[in-house]
């Protein structure tokens, strides 16, 4: 971890918490806060706190197997939670808060119509709400459903001149009368984000707390709520945003919607930026922590290219995985004066003892065939010398239909992978997927082994169906 990770003051059993919202699985963006967090309270001894913050039950509504799913993207990437709380196990707590700054005159109801409230504010203009003193007596109303939504909210009182609009009476609660995959329509008064990670992170004890510079207004919101109710402000540290060059923008409300439409086939779809995607694709935690873990904490956004977690990666599965061809959109060629052989390649160039792929190539009347990718034949010209990896050099004779070639003794300008007598296979992707051929070796394979198919890529076995093999791809 280096230098690159540290707290101010050399601190001693810090609290810390990862607080995401339940609507999708962990992000590789998310995985940023995972690692970090996880990384200083190894350091620093303590603990690590998974917080649901699931408290809205509409436009960011909780995934009732995102619960499960984060919780084991978690652990997959070293980060176990010595702890898990859940927002919406515990609203009485904050509905007692509330009437607690209700009863302090530090927060009140109030029903004033939103775009009169905006315009209020704008001005820094006070409403009757703010001094009544029925607040507590509309508070129980609102909880008891006897307010519909838009009517009435719960206001945290600031100061109406702030010079930032945004801290100005902020909203504390609303009422939503949607049922909550957990709770159902138990309560339809909800608390905002900012009033219940403020609560939570007093009560569960939260010493640091990293987040984004541009979520410094809910520091500052939360800090009236600390000063009413005579606490101490975790420390906090801001950093940069981070964005995956080849992802861009991507929302995990909107993935769940092009999922349900059909754009993808789930939330490990090798397109999205989803933990469950990267894993299914063969892509280590150990590859992302280390990643993660050198951005450090600049307060500068920073935008990376995946290029760089392949990189890591890469450094981590070359010496474990094995070598194998495979042809993409193969191409019968016809290969004249054909020797008869054994085909012998290793496993791995390096490691040489995890033995060999042996095959005994047929030979027909002095003539072979063999498959070859399109790519590669696409490429061909008449007079061409090649070689066929492991095999022979071959001169092309024909590129008319199918390439003709002929054994030939001469320079080779180039070589290309082949199969004689392969399995039918298909690779899943980022842009799409690709039919082809690999060496009949591969059935040998285990679900989850990640392989190298030479020229091509790193890629990981997904299923093994009757007659086909179905790999997702990781990386060059």
């Amino acid at each position: 971890m280096g230098d690159k990770l540290k707290l101010p003051g050399n601190p001693k059993d810090v609290v810390m918490r990862f607080a995401p919202n339940p609507n999708g699985p962990l992000t590789l963006g998310h995985a940023r806060g995972v690692v970090v967090n996880s990384e200083m309270v190894a350091k620093y001894g303590g603990k690590l706190i998974l917080r649901f913050d699931d408290t809205d039950p509409r436009i960011k509504k909780p995934l009732l197997t995102a619960y499960d799913w984060i919780e084991k993207d978690m652990e997959w990437l070293g980060a176990k939670p010595d702890e898990i709380v859940i927002a919406s196990d515990r609203i009485p707590v904050y509905y007692e808060h509330a009437e607690k700054l209700i009863g302090l005159g530090k927060a009140y109801v109030c029903e004033c119509e939103r775009e009169e409230f905006k315009s209020r504010k704008a001005q820094g203009q006070v409403c009757a709400c703010r001094e009544s003193e029925e607040s507590l007596d509309g508070w129980k109303q609102m909880i008891e459903g006897k307010f519909e939504e838009g009517e009435t909210v719960l206001r945290i009182k600031t100061d109406m001149h702030h010079p930032n609009p945004a801290l100005r009476d902020w909203v504390a609660f609303r009422i939503i009368k949607e049922d909550h995959p957990r709770v159902g329509g138990k309560y339809v008064v909800w608390p905002m984000l900012d009033f219940e990670s403020a609560i939570e992170d007093h009560l569960l004890g939260i010493t640091h707390i990293i987040r984004g510079k541009d979520l410094s207004d809910s520091e500052k919101k939360q800090g009236f709520v600390y000063g009413y109710l005579g606490w101490d402000y975790p420390s906090v540290i801001h950093w940069g945003r981070l964005a995956i060059h080849e992802y861009g923008k991507f929302s995990t409300s909107e993935m769940s919607k092009a999922i349900a439409e059909g754009r993808y086939s789930g939330w490990d779809d090798p397109s999205l930026p989803t933990l469950r995607s990267l894993k299914r694709r063969g892509i280590q935690a150990a590859a992302i922590r280390t990643l993660m873990t050198d951005l450090g904490l600049s307060l500068s956004d920073i935008t990376v290219s995946l290029e760089n977690l392949y990189a890591e990666n890469r450094k981590l599965i070359d010496g474990t995985s094995n070598r194998y061809f495979y042809v993409e959109d193969p191409v019968k060629v016809t290969v004249k004066n054909s020797p008869c052989k054994t085909f012998r390649m290793p496993l791995h160039p390096v490691h040489r003892g995890r033995g060999v792929r042996e095959y005994a190539l047929s030979n027909k009347n002095g003539e072979a065939e063999v498959f070859i990718s399109n790519d590669d034949a696409c490429k061909l010209e008449k007079g061409d010398v090649l070689r066929l990896i492991g095999y022979c050099a071959v001169e092309v004779e024909s590129v008319e239909g199918n390439p003709v070639c002929k054994t030939s003794n001469e320079k080779t300008k180039g070589k290309i992978q082949w199969i004689q007598d392969g399995v039918n296979c298909k690779i899943a992707k980022p842009e799409g997927t690709t039919h082809g051929l690999c060496e009949k070796k591969c059935t040998e394979l285990k679900v989850g082994d990640v392989i190298q198919f030479e020229r091509y890529g790193f890629v990981k076995l997904d299923e093994k169906k009757e007659g086909e093999l179905v790999f997702y791809y990781a990386h060059r």
